[in-house]
């Protein structure tokens, strides 16, 4: 998610780990990693302002940045901190602030308003620069696979046009002019196969396939213009079953992909055929699209991530009868919330709220031990 802190709001960062099994946030005091799965508070440090938590899957290893209220906390210095040591192991400096961190296990990629960075993690040289057009949000999307690692940049301040970049093989792979109006949004499924984008209208959401850069999905979030927050798809090595994005109306918006055209393509016959559409206008049936509505105060940031999706087949048939889908959201007044959304073949939505508690009430394990 694009860094964008507001000290009207207690958060000024979250972040979720490559594989959403902790997630990060940045205070006015310091900064905290839950666990997902269970919402323990894992770990804590409360020196100063945070703008900036990224974290590298499970590892001790994280990227911070102050918010430069104090002199050791400036914008522009990224620190590689050890949380098992409690020490920094490394600090790069920059000209600018910093405006948002991506890692996968080979690359660190620093983004600046109008620079771009590219690091190898283990020996931190720098491999490729890239220049880019003012960005400044710092609004990027990074997918860590290996094997599909992608980075995705805005590409114009006047349309929506997507610069994508193999952070791998340190080569530009494809420019794509998804939206009429700049970026407000994207994300990258995590293994770099399709890319959902959002524009500052966010009245459309569209899906491409990288590969080909030119083949998509449009989805229709709403008729009056709200601002998206972020996108997320769910984990899939395919076309992912849902795509998730929340809006600064307070809503949570689901679409359904994969699992939609799995129910099409036995209609149809044509599994490759449905996943791939003809052209950029083809739109899905507003029934693949659903919103929880008030999941957020309206105008308030949020982030929401699709943490794990399952099918569920006829036990007489074996036959994909529904999908369910398990969806964390962190607002930045303060709230951790997860919710079951369960899609039959009928493509009905419901959504059950599981879990719901205030980010900055929870105690460590540590705290109540000492």
């Amino acid at each position: 998610m694009a860094n964008q802190s507001s000290s009207s709001y207690p958060i000024l960062c979250a972040s979720f780990n490559q594989d959403t099994s902790c997630f990060a946030i940045g205070t006015k005091d310091g900064f905290k990693i839950f666990d997902s799965n269970t919402g323990r508070l894992c770990y804590e440090r409360a020196i100063g302002a945070f703008v900036i938590v990224e974290m590298l899957f499970s590892s001790s290893l994280l990227a911070i940045v102050g918010a430069g209220e104090e002199p050791s906390l400036s914008p522009r210095r990224l620190c590689l901190f050890n949380t098992t040591t409690g020490t920094a192991l490394r600090e790069l400096n920059f000209l600018t602030s910093i405006l948002a961190v991506r890692m996968n296990k080979k690359r660190l990629v620093v983004i600046l308003q109008d620079k771009t960075y590219v690091y190898d993690i283990n020996s931190l040289g720098i491999l490729d620069t890239i220049d880019t057009i003012p960005n400044l949000k710092g609004l990027c999307a990074f997918s860590p696979s290996l094997e599909g690692c992608f980075l995705a940049l805005p590409a114009s301040i006047s349309k929506g046009s997507v610069l994508l970049y193999n952070v791998m093989d340190l080569h530009l792979h494809c420019e794509i002019d998804a939206h009429r109006a700049p970026l407000a949004a994207m994300a990258l499924s995590s293994n770099g196969t399709y890319i959902a984008t959002a524009s500052e209208q966010g009245t459309i959401i569209r899906v491409h396939l990288v590969s080909e850069a030119t083949k998509s999905y449009s989805f229709r979030r709403g008729t009056y213009p709200s601002t998206i927050f972020s996108l997320s798809f769910g984990p899939s090595m395919q076309l992912p079953d849902i795509l998730v994005g929340t809006s600064s109306s307070g809503s949570v918006h689901a679409f359904s992909l994969g699992f939609s055209m799995y129910q099409r393509s036995k209609r149809s016959g044509s599994f490759l055929g449905s996943i791939i559409p003809g052209s950029v206008t083809d739109a899905l049936d507003p029934a693949h699209h659903d919103v929880l509505h008030n999941a957020a105060p309206a105008g308030v940031k949020s982030y929401a991530v699709i943490r794990k999706v399952d099918k569920v087949a006829d036990t007489s048939t074996s036959e994909i009868v529904a999908c369910r889908a398990t969806i964390s959201i962190i607002t930045y007044n303060g709230y951790f919330q997860e919710y079951n959304l369960s899609i039959n073949n009928q493509n009905e939505f419901s959504w059950s709220l599981e879990r719901e508690f205030k980010l900055l009430t929870v105690i460590s394990d540590d705290a109540i031990s000492s």
